[in-house]
């Protein structure tokens, strides 16, 4: 089964169609690369699939939780809030501007939602969140605050957030277009061992070669429009369609 399945989205802002008519699923243990100019629609459609933006059409899927639906008159329906609620802790979702509340310590940025939203045990989630702090290198920064750490190491930390949740799968949206070039190479890194793990992660990059590695499957975005999908190394190394090409040269040379 799909642990993400998302049928016919569409999304307009004041008259303007930013997603038309979108639908992709994404298999567990899938990693799933979404590469396309600005203004393609990229974001957007991160902010639908995580419920921070509704759809004007469409539905979406996570496993057997319906979370929108098309009704009989042809309109999106929204599960009630309780269900959502439940729903929204499938997913993870890794900001480009990190997102960390500035007022809470490291830790408690971690074990926030696990605690408060997930009403899980606190030793429990304590122990967890340790674990993810050594694993992204930061095990001496539990007590600092995120102005205290750099953008590197803050990403780093709202990745351990993301996992503290046990997502069913983890949303990258530009991971690292916030940082020094010098930094980037370690948040790369960590999405590489998450994808060694088999982590289900959708990532938005402009990363290209970052994201024909570690992609099984790259969907190439333009015009609110899915243009060209596939393996990832046919779709960067062999794309079909002329736009896909276009978009891929202009990458190239501005390496």
């Amino acid at each position: 089964m799909s642990v993400l399945k998302i049928s016919n989205i569409k999304k307009s802002f004041d008259g303007v169609e930013v997603l038309r008519d979108i639908s992709l699923s994404v298999e567990q243990g899938e990693v799933v690369g979404i590469i396309g100019p600005s203004g393609s629609g990229k974001s957007t459609l991160l902010r639908c699939a995580t419920l921070l933006e509704k759809m004007d059409s469409g539905s979406l899927e996570y496993g057997a939780d319906a979370a929108a639906w098309v009704n009989q008159h042809g309109k999106t329906v929204y599960a009630p809030n309780k269900k959502l609620k439940g729903i929204k802790s499938k997913f993870g979702l890794v900001f480009q501007n990190f997102n960390l509340f500035p007022h809470y310590s490291v830790m408690k940025n971690i074990i926030d939602a696990p605690v408060s939203v997930q009403k899980r045990d606190k030793a429990e989630v304590l122990a967890e969140a340790e674990q993810l702090l050594e694993k992204m290198g930061l095990a001496d920064k539990a007590d600092a605050y995120p102005f205290q750490l750099s953008g590197g190491q803050q990403q780093r930390v709202s990745i351990a957030r993301a996992l503290a949740l046990n997502p069913d799968i983890l949303f990258f949206d530009e991971p690292t277009s916030a940082l020094d070039p010098e930094l980037t190479g370690d948040i790369l890194k960590v999405i590489r061992d998450l994808a060694k793990e088999r982590m289900t992660m959708v990532i938005v990059t402009h990363e290209i070669d970052f994201a024909c590695n570690v992609a099984d499957r790259i969907i190439f975005m333009a015009d609110g429009v899915i243009v060209e999908e596939g393996p990832a190394e046919e779709v960067i190394r062999n794309p079909k369609m002329e736009r896909t090409k276009t978009f891929l040269n202009r990458m190239s040379r501005q390496d």
